[in-house]
């Protein structure tokens, strides 16, 4: 028999009636359910909460007891469920005021912030340099649509205008502005006359210090050799393969990247884009087979058999490589330049990348 010590007398309240009186408040019941009139610390600071978001003050404003709790509590249990309290001390109605926030919160950045007109954008691209275009347009889509009008090439054209600079006669001044392949004319041009941009040229050296894996899966559009300058015993060949890169399909069909709006397609119209050539000095002729219309899977650049020069070797086959797989030796056309004098690869906005009308 437990001690009568160690029972907890309930404490009389007056205010309870008969209604409310329960088996639980008997002096035979279990003590660990037995309520005790006290209010507990979490439902104390739960209502202290309420009660400040009701009457806008301060928590210093709101001088609350203990005893003006327990009476507010016996008022609280008396309402309907919705507005009872958790274990963890918060209210339902708190609970749902947090989830509309964090609601709102999560609605993205797109409900906040400004919109300024495209004609701000506008005034503010003609202080964007050449090289931050790209970091321009990646700010909104009004500053995208901004780098994709006319007016923004023709005054980044002008702008770093130099008559002292010789330019071809398809990037003079006469002719640039002309709709048709605007921003691929300005961008050969900033080749020529920017000088930061004509710099990065002269830095390459004639045999690159990798191979380059631009070429991979690129088809081959044109092939066509020249003979070079120079003295009958010293006159070189140039071999020239220009390839196309093959864009990546999505699952749906629709090809990669953002569409230009209609009414400034032939400013971005460009017959060159994605294309690279490919130009190979030899020491000699060689005979090679033709290879236009097939794919290039396999681009190597090693030393040359007298280990003075270079050894170039491609292999071409008649349908792109599946990604991770190697080529095999014994399938696809092999080309074989030995020795070389130079390697060059030159993107289409390369002053010497010949134009396509005059291929």
């Amino acid at each position: 028999m437990p001690k009568k010590g160690n029972r907890k007398r309930l404490k009389y309240r007056g205010n309870i009636s008969s209604e409310t009186v329960t088996v639980a408040d008997y002096a035979d019941s279990d003590p660990a359910i037995v309520k005790t009139g006290r209010v507990k610390k979490a439902v104390a600071n739960a209502i202290q909460k309420e009660v400040k978001l009701l009457c806008g003050l301060e928590a210093s404003q709101v001088p609350v007891t203990e005893e003006a709790l327990s009476s507010v509590v016996e008022d609280h249990l008396d309402c309907d469920s919705s507005d009872q309290v958790d274990a963890d001390g918060h209210s339902n109605e708190l609970k749902v005021s947090r989830k509309k926030k964090s609601k709102r919160q999560q609605e993205g950045p797109e409900d906040y912030g400004e919109q300024y007109p495209i004609d701000i954008w506008l005034f503010l691209a003609s202080y964007i340099r050449p090289e931050d275009i790209v970091k321009f347009a990646l700010i909104c889509k009004s500053a995208w649509a901004v780098t994709c009008t006319a007016a923004f090439w023709t005054r980044l054209y002008k702008r770093y205008y130099c008559s002292d600079v010789y330019l071809p006669e398809r990037l003079q001044r006469e002719v640039i502005g002309r709709l048709s392949s605007l921003r691929a004319s300005v961008i050969r041009s900033l080749y020529l006359m920017y000088e930061p941009f004509h710099s990065r040229l002269s830095e390459k050296p004639s045999i690159p210090e990798s191979t380059p894996t631009t070429l991979q899966n690129c088809s081959c559009l044109l092939y066509w050799c020249k003979k070079g300058s120079g003295n009958r015993s010293d006159q070189r060949w140039e071999f020239n393969y220009k390839f196309k890169k093959q864009s990546p399909k999505l699952k749906n069909g629709c090809r990669n990247g953002l569409q230009f709006p209609r009414q400034y397609e032939q400013v971005h119209k460009n017959p060159d884009q994605d294309c690279y050539l490919l130009q190979i000095t030899t020491f000699n002729f060689i005979f090679t087979p033709v290879v236009m219309g097939m794919t290039l899977t396999l681009f190597t650049i090693n030393v040359s058999t007298d280990m003075r020069h270079h050894r170039v070797r491609m292999l071409f086959q008649d349908s792109p490589l599946p990604q991770g797989k190697k080529p095999k030796k014994d399938q696809g056309l092999q080309v074989i330049l030995d020795p070389v004098h130079s390697v060059r690869l030159l993107d289409w906005w390369h002053p010497q990348y010949p134009f396509s009308a005059s291929i």
